[in-house]
């Protein structure tokens, strides 16, 4: 008999599929396809980077936002890129956000270069030797070592009795890695969503460490997303929504415990936001691909066009495109470096007579605020639905 047992009833390893409502398998089959969906879109380079930086931004900065950084997302951001410099009073800030980058950069690098995907207390306690490197600690907490001494979560939950950790950590571990979990078929993917999210669970319930349970819960959670096949950028989506839903995230912690261990409400509390997200980042490849198409239709309309004058109509018009809102006519010229060369010289009857060249060929509409690229006609190439 443990005394976790007693303390801790919940803490069950238990985690009966039967019981799983509807809700949350067809949750999971959405969060499958869409994670696919993501991982087969074919992006440009700049697309491609700038969904990477703007989710390990949201990453880092929900990981750490939860445990009291002080900094909003524009301003991690800015820390990142190197153009934000902290007070010498933030620099403890600095370093979890190090720690926290460099800790994600070194399971994502990990798990690119091998299968391994059982999970073990030594990791475990890597990741939170990584999240609390070189920070100042309260005495008799160190980083990486299983806490010996009792504590209190939010003033109101007790973490498992210390004496108990190690034992709970092997256990969980254990558990996770059984083949219930692993699949390794078409059920990969579904099965590692619920497997990090019951990781995520059961490291908050056992706060297994004097501090950075919450971190390394979330690391341990990007770590099996992506061995699991989640694409990177939806791989931070889980910390962002926590976050972001901050209040209902305790509140579902606690709701878990205090129902005896029924963990389904917190899965599909997780799974809703997870999917949220995903479908954000959908919309975002969409606009990328509907870019993409527009770009070479521009082009395929100017194909047996080879005058000078159609050379400077085509480059308008692209250039044009770049701007999401309708431009100006005052501003037109200065759209860009060779539209400015391109009219360098000429008239504003020449401008005048190429934007209503370019009407005529329904590529550009024009509005109460200037010119707009008529890029909705795309949307005539989707296949046929009804609305």
């Amino acid at each position: 008999m443990k005394k976790y047992q007693a303390t801790h009833p919940w803490i069950t390893f238990e985690c009966d599929l039967r019981a799983a409502s509807h809700r949350v398998w067809l949750m999971l089959g959405e969060a499958q396809s869409k994670c696919e969906h993501i991982a087969g879109a074919l992006l440009t380079p700049d697309v491609a980077l700038e969904m990477h930086q703007i989710y390990l931004v949201k990453g880092i900065f929900a990981t750490t936002a939860i445990e009291g950084n002080p900094l909003n997302e524009e301003e991690v951001r800015s820390y990142l890129a190197g153009t934000l410099k902290l007070p010498p009073a933030q620099q403890y800030i600095q370093q979890e956000m190090d720690n926290v980058e460099a800790a994600l950069d070194e399971i994502f690098q990990q798990t690119l270069q091998c299968a391994e995907t059982a999970l073990s207390p030594e990791r475990v306690q890597i990741y939170n030797a990584l999240v609390l490197r070189d920070l100042e600690l309260e005495d008799g907490v160190v980083a990486g070592a299983i806490r010996l001494k009792d504590v209190l979560v939010g003033d109101v939950y007790r973490g498992a009795p210390p004496e108990d950790c190690a034992y709970l950590l092997e256990r969980m571990c254990a558990w996770l890695n059984h083949e219930t979990f692993c699949a390794q078929d078409d059920r990969r993917l579904i099965f590692g969503i619920l497997r990090a999210l019951l990781a995520h669970l059961y490291i908050a319930w056992i706060h297994p460490f004097g501090d950075g349970n919450g971190r390394t819960a979330r690391l341990i959670e990007f770590e099996i997303l992506t061995c699991s096949g989640v694409p990177s950028p939806a791989a931070h989506l889980l910390s962002d929504h926590y976050n972001r839903t901050r209040g209902e995230y305790y509140r579902q912690l606690d709701a878990a415990s205090r129902s005896g261990g029924n963990i389904w409400p917190f899965l599909e509390y997780a799974l809703g936001g997870f999917l949220s997200g995903l479908r954000e980042q959908i919309e975002r490849i969409r606009s990328q691909e509907l870019t993409v198409a527009w770009r070479d239709y521009v082009h395929s309309v100017f194909s047996a066009k080879s005058t000078k004058g159609d050379e400077r109509r085509r480059h308008l018009m692209l250039d044009m495109s770049q701007h999401e809102t309708a431009v100006p006519l005052e501003k037109m010229r200065v759209i860009s470096s060779r539209v400015a060369e391109h009219y360098a010289g000429k008239t504003s009857k020449t401008l005048a007579r190429d934007l209503i060249e370019l009407q005529k060929l329904d590529l550009i509409v024009k509005t109460p605020q200037g010119y707009r690229a008529h890029r909705e006609i795309m949307l005539a190439f989707l296949p046929e639905r009804r609305v």
